[in-house]
């Protein structure tokens, strides 16, 4: 089928966090295997893993050190080889992540670059040598905080790195660099990895002047502005897909940050030839002050206006002209219902109002594990969080910059940490939730003897069974897939409602992204004699005049 990728839904699965097979605490690629009945069941298309590839794990397997091997914690390339070919038998594709605008100091292009400036490897990274004053070649700063420069004494240079000081960036500009790329990419696309989730992949192309960002306060500045969104990015892509992506039936979906419609438009027109879809950060970042010292870390209050706003942008800017990668949660996102709703008194509700808002607009969904049997956010002391973020925030931000307090860094880091989504899946409520039978890598949810999969399979009216049924709607109903968009109600502070409409028929989607019972008078002129409930999260919804109750949500064909 031309353009699958568009009738499909992904779920995203965090390897060392969603089921351990060998009792030693940390997910492996054979309790995927053993899991692919169940997501089978639940009815996706496309499994997107996180990185499997060998690596330090200094950042969790997004520093790479030998991109043909599996890492040995989550089993061998024979397992990888066994997990494509059973999810096919399951009819499920699996795409890998692709990390590739930075390794792992431990690759061994940097170990040989970091040599000598004479080194075939040479100019595999960026280097830079200091300035005449022995400072930093630029005040460019880590996303992960501090200083995106690392003085590197066995070259006598700087090496630019925009995470991790173990995450050297790869320098695009080199051929060669590009060449070893494509060819990593085909060696796990012919064993039959069927597409791609680029990481940062719109970070690959650099200013290459490295001017400075503007001076106000003498911190080091990552806004975006010079490495992401380079002169040559698009270039890049469309090389890439030319010497490789066209040559496979694939899936593709770049992470761009800081991307709006627009830009979203060059990676994923089809006339371009880039990209088939790109995740937007621009609604995650709604409850993010702009221009914050302090960065995801200082919460603004949610607003379901500006959530409203950004997303219908996105659906209106690329109707015809591109694809949407819808999703809420992942691997750096919190969980929605404890960020943006209610995970205790309507938790279920909130879980399925969210999942109907996503899953009704144009694009392709993506379920992240958990998500589909509603998990919460964790509240652990600082000192438990594994995510070398959080960490390094801790001291940039607290301890050395006092520019936040702990209390208020705390509260920022249970309501977004990136910790929030790596806890281990909750299978069921015996010890260790059902993940392993040894002491696992990280800690478990404290919820979990009340939030599992066991109790969700057992319960008729649970999350996943609601996740479940709108899988279907998304294969069933074309105008899911092709119809356009309008949002209704944009002013409205609690209610998220729009229309999705096809030259056959117009659906209304209607969410009550609050705890209180609202009036769905503003919607009434939307009123029919062949109204048509094709799902909701209150059974005994019948019509779209009665009031909405706490986090009810419904979709409807109106004509």
């Amino acid at each position: 089928m031309k353009d699958w990728w568009k009738n499909s839904v992904v779920y995203q699965i965090y390897p060392r966090s969603f089921k351990d097979s060998n009792g030693d605490g940390f997910g492996d690629l054979q309790g995927i295997i053993e899991k692919l009945p169940y997501l089978q069941n639940l009815g996706i298309d496309v499994i997107w893993l996180s990185p499997v590839f060998d690596s330090p794990q200094d950042d969790n397997g997004y520093d790479i050190s030998d991109y043909r091997k599996i890492y040995a914690g989550f089993g061998s390339n024979e397992d990888m080889d066994e997990l494509i070919g059973k999810a096919h038998e399951h009819g499920i594709k699996i795409i890998l992540d692709l990390v590739v605008n930075h390794t792992s100091d431990e690759h061994a292009w940097f170990v040989e670059s970091r040599k000598s400036k004479d080194s075939k490897y040479s100019d595999y990274y960026i280097w830079k040598d200091p300035k005449a004053d022995g400072s930093e070649p630029n005040n460019w700063g880590s996303s992960f905080c501090g200083s995106a420069w690392e003085y590197d004494e066995e070259r006598g240079q700087y090496y630019l790195h925009f995470y991790s000081r173990k995450q050297p960036d790869l320098n695009w500009e080199n051929e060669t660099v590009r060449k070893e790329i494509y060819d990593l990419m085909k060696f796990w696309m012919d064993k039959g990895a069927d597409g791609w989730r680029m990481d940062v992949i719109a970070s690959i192309s650099k200013d290459q002047s490295f001017p400075d960002y503007p001076k106000t306060d003498g911190r080091k500045y990552y806004t975006g502005k010079y490495h992401s969104n380079g002169p040559r990015l698009h270039e890049f892509i469309h090389e890439m897909n030319r010497e490789v992506l066209s040559k496979y039936d694939c899936m593709t979906v770049g992470e761009a940050p800081g991307s709006t419609p627009e830009v979203a438009r060059l990676f994923t027109d089809p006339e371009r030839e880039e990209l088939n879809m790109i995740f937007t950060f621009e609604h995650m970042n709604i409850d993010r002050i702009p221009g914050s010292v302090n960065r995801k870390w200082e919460l603004k209050p949610f607003d379901l206006r500006d959530l409203k706003r950004v997303m219908s942008e996105w659906q209106n800017k690329l109707y015809n002209k591109g694809w949407n990668a819808l999703y809420f949660e992942n691997h750096d996102q919190p969980r929605v219902i404890s960020r943006w709703g209610n995970d205790t008194t309507y938790r279920e509700e909130c879980a399925k109002a969210y999942a109907t808002v996503l899953h009704g607009m144009q694009g392709t969904p993506y379920v992240y594990q958990g998500e589909e049997i509603g998990m919460t956010n964790v509240q652990f002391p600082l000192e438990e969080y594994e995510d070398i973020e959080v960490r390094n925030a801790y001291q940039d931000l607290v301890v050395k910059n006092k520019t936040i307090s702990e209390d208020d860094f705390r509260k920022a880091v249970w309501n977004k940490s990136r910790d929030n989504a790596r806890v281990p899946m909750q299978w069921d409520d015996s010890e260790n939730a059902g993940f392993t039978t040894g002491k696992p890598w990280f800690r478990l949810s404290d919820r979990y003897q009340e939030i599992n999969v066991k109790k969700a399979l057992e319960k008729n009216d649970s999350v996943f069974y609601y996740y479940k049924d709108l899988i279907c709607l998304r294969h069933e109903e074309e105008l899911l897939t092709e119809g356009d968009y309008q949002l209704l109600l944009p002013e409205d502070e609690k209610i998220f409602a729009y229309l999705r409409t096809s030259d056959k028929e117009q659906w209304i989607v209607v969410a009550n992204l609050s705890e209180d019972t609202v009036s769905t008078e503003g919607l009434a002129k939307y009123v029919s004699d062949k109204e048509d409930i094709k799902i909701a999260n209150y059974k005994d919804r019948t019509g779209i005049k009665a009031d909405l109750r706490p986090y009810e949500a419904f979709m409807m064909r109106i004509r």
